[in-house]
């Protein structure tokens, strides 16, 4: 029996899939989460109630309900905490529920992003102490990470090729072969749990690293007053041109993984400077776009102070309802800051309020920012400023 730990935005839809062929338990620690699965309800807006139905699948709070398992996966969040650095408790807490349910002869698969040597160093370790089981003789790990995109209905988790390892050649086979049964996409056998780890970091740090080079060039073509659209058109015309689009750079991926891989090159005695030069640029730009909405303000004779901004967008990418480490919070709070009275309106978002700003359409406000390219926007009655991204 499979049991997949951390029923988020990765673990869900994995759970449901390996439900269409076996059944399936579904832990977390979270009771509220639990009890709208069991009655077919996703929040996340990831899965429809047919989809649930369909997937055997055991909804769980109970640790010991982990033991009945022979493959588990652990998919929690790996965050980064308050000064940029990786926060590892949902991932350690996690291998000790994990190792304090485990049976001998089990292999436990991490999906998590985090840095190179991390599901050997870190979690193996807590496993161990827990069970009083010894890795590789007593159960085996794998790592096979996850490549979700939120709100994406084409590129699915049985669409996209998933990268595995193991921790030895028994393993690796085993564990290909498992996710073998509902990739369509196929899997890549990596040589290693380290390189694994690694090629997913790698993913988001480069899509990183590239955003930050278009932030910095809008930059200089703002100064230059030149649109970057159109620059951007024009360049596109070299077949090797990588086009990548300036913009806000948040949610729980691109934004924190960096810091993962960063953090593990300085305790080497490396110091990663491409990679936090593309951070600091990506974590500036909400200040940049601020400044550049204030300008625009004052140009149009609008008085800041007390002036009736409506941010259109609130979530971290166009067409989803997840604003985890979005950036327009940040838009958000600078422009408070300037004493203007914000509203931010999404309504892919069902709370009342967003980043502690009513989330509802005003009238006739001073200035419109469109933060987010929500589909919602194209036909909308409000007039728009600035930040069009």
């Amino acid at each position: 029996m499979i049991c997949v730990v951390g029923l988020g935005y990765v673990g869900l839809p994995l759970a449901v899939r390996f439900g269409l062929t076996e059944k399936v338990i579904g832990f977390d620690i979270n009771s509220e989460r639990i009890e709208e699965l069991s009655k077919n309800i996703d929040s996340t807006g990831e899965l429809s109630a047919e989809e649930l139905e369909k997937a055997d699948i055991v909804f769980s709070t109970n640790p010991k309900s982990i033991s009945d398992s022979d493959f588990i996966i652990v998919a929690v969040p790996t965050p980064i905490d308050e000064s940029k650095q990786p926060d590892l408790r949902p991932l350690l807490s996690a291998s000790k529920i994990v190792g304090q349910n485990l049976k001998p002869g089990a292999i436990v698969v991490f999906e998590s992003t985090v840095y190179p040597g991390c599901t050997e160093g870190d979690c193996v370790p807590v496993i161990e102490k827990e069970s009083g089981l010894s890795c590789g003789t007593d159960f085996k790990i794998g790592y096979s990470p996850e490549r979700m995109n939120p709100g994406d209905k084409v590129h699915t988790v049985d669409k996209v090729v998933k990268v595995v390892s193991g921790m030895d050649a028994e393993s690796l086979d085993l564990i290909a072969t498992k996710y073998e049964k509902i990739i369509s996409a196929g899997v890549h056998r990596a040589d290693s749990i380290k390189i694994a780890e690694a090629a997913k970091i790698i993913e988001n740090t480069q899509r990183d690293i590239n955003i930050a080079l278009m932030n910095e060039l809008k930059i200089i073509f703002d100064l230059l007053d030149i649109d970057w659209r159109k620059v951007i058109e024009a360049s596109v015309t070299k077949w090797n041109f990588l086009e990548f689009s300036p913009g806000l750079v948040g949610g729980h991926c691109i934004g924190v993984d960096p810091y993962y891989l960063a953090d593990i090159s300085k305790r080497l005695g490396h110091s990663p400077e491409i990679i936090l030069a593309g951070r600091k640029i990506n974590d500036y730009m909400a200040k940049y776009e601020t400044s550049r909405i204030i300008r625009l303000m004052i140009d149009k004779d609008i008085k800041i102070k007390g002036a009736k901004v409506v941010i259109l967008g609130a979530t971290f990418k166009p067409n989803v309802s997840d604003i985890r480490n979005s950036k327009v919070c940040d838009v958000a709070h600078e422009l408070a800051s300037y004493g203007c009275e914000v509203n931010i309106y999404d309504p892919h978002v069902k709370e009342m309020k967003i980043f502690g700003y009513d989330n509802e359409e005003i009238e006739s406000p001073d200035f419109v920012v469109k933060a987010v390219n929500h589909d919602i926007f194209e036909e909308s009655r409000y007039d728009y400023g600035i930040m069009d991204s």
